[in-house]
């Protein structure tokens, strides 16, 4: 039996973001909440707990700022590297989940009038207005500075989504 826990997509999230740079818990919770965080949700308090188990497991190593609050810092380590570019490298066969609880009340939306349901359109519109506006300021500010390839198209994915939506839900209306 391996020593090697079991990694799961939080671990490769963990060390894919120490690979990018973030080095501790709280850096690892703002860069998430600024990228992943928009298409990837899962209880933030694993970024808390899982560089100790990466770290435990060989894949991170710890140190502590000499000052101050004393902060754990993570690095990757070559195996930490290896690990996460065989996951890369994987195909992912899963199939997408779309998680939306507009989409599950409008499942059921026979069951109210016709006016409360249009008004549940309308509301789902707005909403994916307003994330459609947030995903074009993060674009506007990335093509003034563009980072990398990737993220740049995770983000052109989401912008194809969130129009989509906007379009689905006003088509209800």
């Amino acid at each position: 039996m391996s020593n090697t826990p079991e990694l799961t997509p939080i671990s490769y999230l963990v060390l894919g973001l120490v690979a990018r740079g973030a080095s501790t818990s709280y850096e690892l919770k703002q860069r998430v909440a600024g990228s992943v965080g928009y298409f990837w949700s899962f209880a933030h308090s694993a970024l808390y707990a899982e560089p100790a188990r990466l770290e435990t497991a060989g894949l991170l190593t710890e140190s502590r700022e000499a000052h101050g609050r004393r902060r754990r810092m993570y690095t990757i380590t070559p195996a930490g590297r290896d690990a996460l570019e065989a996951w890369l490298r994987e195909p992912t066969r899963e199939p997408t989940q779309v998680r939306d609880l507009g989409l599950l009340k409008l499942f059921f939306a026979g069951l109210i009038d016709e006016d409360a349901a249009r008004e549940l359109a309308r509301a789902q519109a707005a909403v994916h207005r307003e994330r459609l506006a947030a995903y074009e300021a993060v674009a506007g500010a990335k093509a003034q500075s563009p980072d990398d390839l990737y993220p740049l198209e995770t983000l052109r994915m989401g912008l194809m989504v969130e129009r989509a939506f906007v379009a689905f839900w006003e088509s209800l209306v």
